[in-house]
């Protein structure tokens, strides 16, 4: 668990704060507009509203108290910047701000964002790789080379072990999980053997996988 200050609370904002709180988090959230936080009370710590530009609100919040802040401003990137330089200043312990575009990500960077998240783009990225092929069930997107994927099997591959198919050293990627229907069993030993319907989640190079699914 967690202590979290969460700054803008958007659509996006709204996601993030609902799956921190699912992972019994501690969240303070603020806004300039009291309906974005209504609906977010029961879930959260504590609420303010108020203007993070202005420095006396900010200073207000207690920034040094939390693991992580948030900036998840949309539509003003002036106001995300500024924010994001004020809570450095004043000693946040780690700051991840949303960019839209990557001239805003270097921005941000450059003046104080310990880390920035794209979340448009990683979905429509994430989107794009599921929908663009018949056989990638939802893919996570770790490195420009590297990604998570869920594939089906090989139609060679049932009623043989990963020992058997001898599957690192043949595919050069690895096995994390094996799904079958909506379970998934993390980390299988090299003895399983492989059930047809089953899909794998595999990690890998972008190149060694799409040679998997040529082959499908």
């Amino acid at each position: 668990m967690k202590s979290i200050l969460m700054i803008g609370m958007g659509k996006f904002g709204h996601l993030l704060c609902m799956n921190m709180a699912e992972l019994d988090n501690e969240i303070m959230i603020v806004d300039e507009e009291e309906e974005r936080l209504a609906d977010l009370l029961p879930i959260v710590t504590s609420a303010q509203i108020g203007d993070c530009t202005n420095v006396e609100v900010l200073k207000s919040l207690g920034i040094r108290n939390f693991d992580v802040c948030f900036v998840c401003i949309s539509g003003n990137f002036q106001n995300s910047l500024e924010i994001t330089s004020l809570l450095k200043e004043m000693g946040a312990a780690y700051v991840v701000s949303k960019a839209e575009r990557d001239i805003q990500a270097k921005f941000l960077l450059r003046n104080g964002a310990d880390e920035v998240i794209y979340p448009e783009r990683d979905t429509a990225e994430r989107a794009a790789k599921k929908f663009s092929s018949d056989h990638v069930f939802d893919y996570l997107e770790l490195t420009d080379d590297y990604g998570i994927y869920e594939i089906p099997l090989l139609k060679e591959w049932p009623g043989h072990s990963i020992r058997e198919l001898n599957f690192r050293a043949r595919y050069q990627v690895n096995i994390l999980g094996i799904k079958t229907g909506e379970e998934l069993s993390l980390l299988p030993s090299a003895d399983h053997i492989f059930e047809k319907d089953q899909h794998l989640m595999v990690i890998g190079k972008k190149k060694d996988v799409d040679k998997i699914l040529h082959r499908m």
